[in-house]
């Protein structure tokens, strides 16, 4: 009987670990030292946690679109800096500055957001300047 309650536990402690290996630190997924600037369109928001994302399509000099992958903080650290789910829309014109991923993927961990009329909106990331949590 003791063994059964000691693997329950065990496997209960697992189950309960899994979100936190499934996290990851900024630094192992982009590189600091290479920051990106995209102009482009929304495309697509995803408001869910761990980290909200959107996509936006970034036209090239060539006129060649390529749709990016964008992270931001999580609904909730968003929400604390004054964001809404409504904060971003499909169609909306950006430019976001980040931090490019390490495996060269088209994925950016977005710093600021400036909307189409000038406003700017921090990215609830580690170090984007916004105000503090």
């Amino acid at each position: 009987m003791r063994a059964k309650v000691v693997g329950l536990l065990a496997g209960l402690g697992l189950l309960l670990a899994l979100p936190i290996l499934a996290h990851h630190s900024f630094q192992a997924e982009y590189d600091a030292d290479k920051p990106v600037t995209l102009k482009g369109t929304v495309t697509k928001i995803e408001w869910t946690n761990p980290h909200a994302r959107f996509y936006v399509d970034v036209k090239d000099q060539s006129g060649n679109v390529t749709n990016w992958n964008l992270e931001l903080a999580s609904p909730n650290g968003l929400m604390r800096q004054g964001w809404t789910r409504h904060t971003l829309k499909v169609g909306d014109e950006v430019t976001v500055t980040g931090s490019m991923a390490k495996d060269g993927s088209n994925m950016a961990n977005a710093r600021t957001v400036t909307l189409a009329d000038g406003r700017k909106v921090f990215a609830g990331s580690s170090g984007d300047g916004g105000p503090s949590q």
